[in-house]
């Protein structure tokens, strides 16, 4: 039996087989994709996290990656916002990071396992354990922790409530991801540019690439026929994003896009599997800081493991702990991205708060807050 599986092998998974393999506990990162692979994401980290990763054994410094310091938001009427970032962020790519961690994570001892898909898991309260049918084979764990992301399969197995929450389902969000050679974009600006419908958030990651990530609705896109006509005749409304465009060279082709984004409540725990990054919750991909939720808490979960593994917490300790670990330091950062995001889509509403929040920029600074952690 093993001591822990984690379904999912992006940051939030990775960050997790790491720190518990750093202290001797067996683990097994079970991952659908194969090392490297690009994921969906605006690839900016908070600089809450930095310090996290470099104790992990991710060597920032030396990496010489993009150091991300001011924000600039636009509407498509041409209202523009500029205002520094605070805290800040760092640019890198889901390609580079996650392959890194998985590298890392082996090189303690780990087991990250490619190329494996889990069609179930399920609580044996008899034996304290779980039983999961994979594509390599049954697994028996102690532990099983879910990191795959917005939603699975396994959303349906554990029938998730969110997954039956009629007013998101109403309103299907997509995400696309591009890898864009943009030479002039500035290594130290995050841009939100708005649209009907959606925005686009462009930022610098290594290589010199910048990542351009939108959300929209899946009507919209639908009106459109394509992305590649999405990205002609709704996009490009914007005059700021469309002479960011202009010159760009497209770096994947086709584009990354995913369907069925919610930002409805969701819950830490969920029969007695442990629940982190986007799977335990997704805050609105405006606040950029998705990344830096799932590492901490990954920072989080690790420690109360420890303490359960160790004998100090019973199997509903951990999960009451955890649950009110999770609400505490994610909940209300949610809550204000969800608000924060109904004031993004309406060209009129958008272009109303950019000018309102220009002529008070103490606000805006506030908000950028609103949606930060501290160091961890």
């Amino acid at each position: 039996m093993v001591q822990t599986v984690i379904i999912g092998g992006g940051l939030a998974g990775l960050t997790l087989a790491a720190r518990l393999a750093e202290t001797g506990h067996a683990v097994v990162v079970l991952e659908k994709e194969t090392y490297p692979f690009h994921k969906v994401c605006g690839e900016y980290i908070s600089r809450e996290s930095a310090d996290f990763l470099t104790r992990l054994g991710v060597p920032l410094a030396a990496l010489d990656l993009p150091d991300i310091r001011r924000l600039t938001v636009t509407a498509p009427d041409g209202a523009a916002l500029h205002r520094p970032l605070g805290l800040g962020g760092i640019g890198v790519s889901r390609f580079f990071l996650d392959q890194y961690l998985a590298k890392l994570v082996r090189a303690r001892g780990g087991d990250v396992r490619e190329g494996v898909r889990v069609a179930d898991v399920a609580f044996d309260p008899g034996a304290d354990c779980f039983a999961l049918a994979t594509s390599a084979g049954p697994v028996r764990a102690r532990v099983v922790a879910g990191a795959w992301g917005r939603r699975a399969n396994l959303d349906v197995k554990l029938a998730r409530p969110h997954l039956a929450n009629r007013a998101d389902a109403a309103r299907n969000y997509v995400a696309v991801k591009h890898h864009l050679r943009l030479p002039d974009f500035p290594p130290d600006l995050i841009e939100l540019h708005n649209f009907a419908d959606g925005y686009a958030g462009l930022s610098r990651v290594e290589d010199g690439r910048t990542c351009m990530a939108y959300l929209t609705t899946a009507e919209q896109l639908r009106r459109a026929g394509s992305v590649a006509a999405l990205e002609a005749t709704v996009l490009r409304q914007n005059p700021a994003l469309a002479a960011r465009l202009a010159p760009a060279e497209e770096l994947i082709r086709p584009p990354l896009a995913i369907s069925h984004v919610t930002f409805s409540r969701k819950a830490p725990v969920e029969q007695h599997v442990l629940l982190l990054g986007d799977a335990a919750g997704t805050i609105a991909p405006l606040c950029g800081n998705g990344m830096s939720m799932g590492m901490h808490a990954a920072h989080v979960l690790a420690g109360l493991l420890a303490d359960y593994f160790g004998g100090t917490l019973s199997r509903p300790a951990l999960e009451a702990a955890y649950t009110r670990a999770w609400d505490a330091r994610f909940g209300f950062r949610i809550l204000a991205g969800r608000t924060i995001q109904r004031f993004f889509g309406s060209p009129a509403l958008t272009a109303s708060v950019v000018r309102g929040l220009r002529a008070v920029p103490w606000a805006a600074d506030g908000l950028i807050r609103l949606t930060h952690g501290r160091p961890f």
